[in-house]
């Protein structure tokens, strides 16, 4: 089996990090945005939220009381956490030895379905010193690219980091070309970018964005009043749009990667909130 992480490079920026909800839980609301452009033109945008979370700040049974479970990320294990440091020593960055954000949807009515997860780990001054896109596909598989420079440089809000693409996410596109990240964060928003590059140019332009407010009781309750299908409504709206990329006749290609995410060692303890 391939190794199921990529290591990105970068290319500079000139955003300096901002100062940040230090250690509380964030939801953010906003939108989703897809556009295709070729050999169809094909675009969609849905209103969405997601989750914040300082997940170093925050106990596991702290963390057991939100909509978020831990199985959903890295292999399925009790402490996301602890899998994602892992996972950083492993591709080398020793010194994510800040808070670890990570940004993803919610897991509501036992149900989730997460296209992409970003985790964003920084340092004790507040710096980046590297990103995990959290990448998973309807048929079950995962990978995760890892972007950090190389020569341990700070990575830099606004900053374009690029990753070749190494995983099949959808059938309609081909596991080859290059990955175009772009994160913005300020106090009150959040938007990270993805475009999909090949021989030809832009392919696919995507993004999530929103918002940022505390996670209350009270604004957890608003989004489920206001969306409370949005996690089912991921998948099925995954499937409406490949069933409009197939009335427009868009190829198919239906080879996959079967790259997961790496397990945990079993030496390694639990994660626990000092």
């Amino acid at each position: 089996m391939a190794h199921p992480t990529t290591t990105g490079t970068t290319t500079t920026g000139t955003a300096p990090a901002p100062a940040h909800h230090a250690h509380h839980a964030l939801i953010g609301v906003g939108q989703i945005r897809h556009t295709r452009l070729r050999p169809a033109k094909h675009a969609f945008a849905y209103a969405g939220w997601f989750l914040l979370l300082p997940m170093r700040s925050l106990s596991l049974a702290q963390r057991a009381a939100l909509p978020f479970k831990e199985r959903d990320h890295g292999v399925g294990g009790p402490d996301a956490l602890a899998w994602v440091e892992h996972l950083l020593a492993q591709e080398g960055v020793a010194d994510a030895d800040g808070e670890i954000w990570l940004q993803t949807f919610p897991h509501l009515f036992g149900y989730a379905f997460k296209p992409v997860s970003f985790w964003f780990a920084h340092r004790q001054d507040g710096s980046l010193a590297a990103i995990v896109a959290e990448v998973n596909n309807t048929f079950g598989e995962r990978h995760c690219y890892v972007l950090h420079p190389p020569d341990q440089r700070n990575l830099r809000w606004g900053q374009t980091l690029s990753a070749d693409k190494v995983f099949a996410v959808s059938p309609f596109c081909r596991t080859a070309g290059q990955y175009r990240f772009r994160f913005l964060r300020t106090p009150s928003h959040m938007v990270a970018r993805i475009d999909l590059m090949d021989e030809d140019g832009a392919l696919l332009q995507t993004s999530l964005s929103g918002a940022l407010e505390p996670l209350t009781r009270r604004s957890l309750r608003a989004r489920f009043w206001r969306q409370p299908g949005f996690a089912l409504g991921v998948t099925l709206r995954i499937h409406w749009q490949a069933l409009r990329l197939w009335l427009k006749r868009v190829p198919l290609h239906l080879a996959r990667s079967s790259s997961t995410s790496p397990p945990l060692p079993p030496t390694l303890p639990p994660h626990r909130s000092p």
